[in-house]
């Protein structure tokens, strides 16, 4: 296996732990977790809790997809996500650095969808 390979899914398993953890955690209705998503959405109580459980559903299928198929479009999502959960932080009180200390957590898809070369045409999102 030659280095691009190797660095691919080092960074494929990376993204699986970040996202299987982060959804075990949602689905588990972690307090912290809920605590941002008021802070982040306003949402609270038993919508809150719907929609806590749809996320964490959504991570594991993400951690999923990082293992078994990681396209460019899941990639980007997983920035984004990952870029505003480390954002929700500090709207939720938490000191600047909890939102630097999570740049791992947007850097790893970024990374991947780097290694995987940008879409020349929409099809290629998907692969």
């Amino acid at each position: 296996m030659d280095r691009d390979k190797i660095t691919e899914w080092i960074l494929r398993i990376a993204l699986f732990g970040e996202f299987f953890g982060h959804g075990i955690f949602a689905l588990q209705l972690k307090p912290r977790f809920l605590e941002l998503l008021a802070a982040f959405t306003g949402i609270t109580g038993a919508a809150g809790n719907t929609v806590m459980m749809v996320i964490g559903s959504v991570d594991i299928l993400i951690a999923i997809l990082a293992l078994v198929y990681p396209f460019r479009l899941m990639l980007v999502y997983a920035s984004v996500w990952g870029f505003l959960t480390a954002l929700a932080r500090p709207i939720g009180g938490d000191p600047i650095w909890d939102f630097v200390e999570r740049w791992a957590n947007w850097g790893v898809p970024l990374a991947l969808l780097y290694l995987r070369g940008l879409p020349k045409k929409a099809k290629d999102w998907l692969r």
